[in-house]
């Protein structure tokens, strides 16, 4: 009997069986750990209101871009009559952002009539006559900017009184509630772990649960002793520190970090798909690599992804087939930033050698200061490996040292196979360009320049942001697209390292438990947030949130905090 086989089918049979609750194929609340769901409590105001003179309550950070915070902020706005139409109008506007291109005139037209018109019910006359007019004249076209000065016009309104009410309504206090649920102490019995997915460095990736929600996660464990033998602290801390500051949908976004007797672990966004290097060599390994179409869709989320490193100063250097995970719908985001640095504000360019070879940037291999540029030259490799299946300076499993791979990157032209097109063959020679400052890439704070290759024409741009633009792929719901477990491989003991007082000062700086945006988001679409956010008979103050009616303390069963 095959017992290695055996034990990767149950556990991928355990692994489905969890997903499906996140598929649609089964009720997500039915994956919750009671106990666990029951710690997740709010507290009395009189025990967080604290807080208000510690949070950040700037309008941006909380309505904006905190999702409960922006969920209660449209509660309160809906509650006050004078508000209906400016909250209607931000919503709408979203939405119609986010329609498809067939229907957003119509929405358009809709927008102009509810909120325009001095006649309408929910008129709104702090918007600049100027800005209407724009929009009476080109809501037909439906153009993408249409609603954007628009929606500045709404923040700008939003911002001044009425956020200044919300600061002294009931709404506010709830917020301070889920903000000191946020805060609680989160540790490794949390979380649920599903069968090995992968390895890094430091330690393996595992699919695993969130027992209050029973939402799925992919678990980054790094070894504790392997870390420090490895000097390893400062290349952890810059990955987690990054990945906590990113909010894109094509990069993993990170929801926890804490720790355990033995690792330190990351719990990001689950990708069941599998990564992009299984996918070109392992699914149909008769018919390796993608069609123009597939690779294409691919290459323009990444672009999206790497946009959104630089804008925020971000160099990525490990792009790579194996770094880009698909979820299960069939979309594509950028992960494993554990060689990403970080530029200064006053820094333009770093020196230092990191990335894989064969997908490193000459100026890189030279010892030369590089920027963003060494990031297209790795977006070219992979292109070329996603449509040729193997790399444009060395064959897949071709045994060659490093060093005549650099001598390949550095002098040698780049071959291209009969099945490139005349645009694919353009856009690689754009991206693999030998020189700096004449490769693709990323310029004048974005990428329009390598959006508009004429190897993109297919792409929507704006339906692929808004995430509504159909997948050339889809992954089978039921198929584990990883390696079967006794190919990942076992990592061996750490012998020699002893841990001291001060690595455990940098664990617990590590360990700062949940990411706020995530684990907001994680609230809302589990039904979480619903459940607790409950207010009095018609909307009144409820019993939480009046001073003079402190609850009685729960059982600890129902405490929050976790040992």
């Amino acid at each position: 009997m095959d017992i290695g086989g055996l034990t990767t089918v149950v556990a991928n049979s355990a692994y489905i069986s969890a997903r499906g609750s996140f598929d649609g194929t089964a009720n997500p609340s039915a994956n919750r750990d009671k106990k666990y769901h029951s710690r997740l409590k709010l507290p009395h105001i009189t025990v967080c209101e604290g807080l208000r003179e510690t949070l950040d309550l700037g309008f941006q950070t909380v309505c904006v871009e905190q999702p409960i915070g922006k969920r209660l902020f449209q509660e309160f706005l809906d509650s006050v009559n004078e508000y209906k139409g400016p909250c209607r109008l931000w919503k709408d506007i979203e939405e119609y952002n986010m329609a498809e291109d067939e229907d957003r005139a119509k929405k358009a037209s809709k927008i102009l009539s509810r909120y325009m018109e001095p006649d309408a019910k929910h008129y709104c006359p702090f918007l600049p006559e100027n800005g209407i007019t724009k929009v009476k004249e080109k809501h037909q076209e439906a153009g993408d900017e249409l609603f954007s000065e628009t929606m500045d016009s709404v923040m700008d309104f939003l911002k001044e009184v009425p956020y200044t009410f919300f600061l002294e309504s009931m709404y506010l206090k709830r917020f301070l509630q889920w903000k000191w649920l946020e805060m609680q102490p989160i540790g490794e019995d949390w979380f649920l772990d599903f069968r090995v997915l992968g390895k890094g460095g430091f330690g393996e990736v595992s699919a695993c649960q969130m027992r209050a929600t029973g939402k799925l996660y992919a678990c980054k464990k790094l070894n504790k002793k392997r870390l420090k033998k490895r000097k390893g602290y400062e290349g952890a801390m810059v990955e987690k520190r990054i990945l906590a500051r990113v909010h894109s949908r094509f990069i993993v976004s990170l929801a926890y970090a804490f720790q355990s007797k033995t690792e330190l672990c990351l719990v990001m966004t689950i990708m069941n798909g599998g990564d992009l290097r299984y996918h070109i060599y392992n699914v149909d390994e008769n018919n390796p690599g993608f069609d123009e179409p597939r690779a294409c869709y691919y290459a323009a989320q990444i672009i999206q992804g790497l946009e959104h490193l630089h804008q925020k100063r971000i160099i990525y250097r490990d792009l790579k087939p194996e770094n880009v995970l698909l979820d299960n719908e069939g979309n594509v985001r950028i992960s494993d930033l554990g060689l990403a640095v970080e530029l200064a504000d006053d820094q333009f360019k770093i020196k230092g050698y990191a990335g894989t070879p064969g997908f490193m940037a000459p100026e890189l291999l030279n010892g030369e200061e590089y920027d963003y540029c060494v990031d297209y030259f790795t977006l070219g490799v992979t292109l070329y490996e996603f449509l040729a299946a193997k790399g444009p300076f060395r064959t897949r499993g071709e045994k060659v040292e490093n060093k005549v791979v650099k001598k390949r990157i550095l002098n040698d032209p780049v071959t291209y196979p009969e099945k490139f097109s005349e645009n694919a063959k353009s856009i690689c020679e754009g991206l693999l360009c030998k020189e700096a400052d004449k490769r693709l890439g990323f310029k004048n704070e974005s990428c329009d320049e390598l959006r508009a290759h004429p190897f993109f024409n297919q792409i929507n741009w704006r339906k692929l942001n808004a995430g509504i633009l159909t997948p050339p792929f889809v992954p089978d719901s039921k198929t584990v697209y990883a390696k079967d477990l006794d190919d990942v491989g076992a990592f061996s003991t750490v012998k020699g390292v002893q841990l001291e007082e001060v690595d455990t000062v940098f664990f617990d700086e590590f360990a700062s438990g949940n990411i706020a945006i995530p684990w907001q988001e994680e609230m809302i679409e589990t039904g979480i947030y619903g459940e607790l956010t409950v207010w009095g008979p018609g909307g009144t103050l409820p019993n939480d949130l009046r001073r003079e009616s402190i609850l009685e303390q729960p059982p600890k069963s129902s405490t929050c905090c976790v040992s």
